[in-house]
């Protein structure tokens, strides 16, 4: 693996990466290259993977409509 140094960084920016980090209980070294990864798009998508996500959140319940009552039978199920 490559080394990088940075050089100059403005503490504001600093600080919001190490808070970030440690909001993440990421090493500082971690959110850095997490930022990285994210910014430069390094980490691989698949589509029809993503897109069978979204689309198994996007399922209907009982018709599509949700009443009082529906809500109820589902928590009593355990299901919300």
């Amino acid at each position: 693996m490559a080394t990088l140094t940075i050089k100059n960084i403005p503490d504001a920016v600093y600080r919001r990466i190490k808070r970030q980090a440690s909001q993440r209980r990421r090493s500082l070294n971690q959110e850095v290259i997490a930022c990285l990864e994210q910014f430069t798009g390094s980490v691989a998508i698949d589509p029809e993977t993503f897109l069978a996500k979204v689309r198994s959140l996007r399922v209907k319940p009982h018709k599509g409509l949700v009443t009082d009552r529906l809500v109820t039978t589902l928590k009593r199920q355990g299901r919300l």
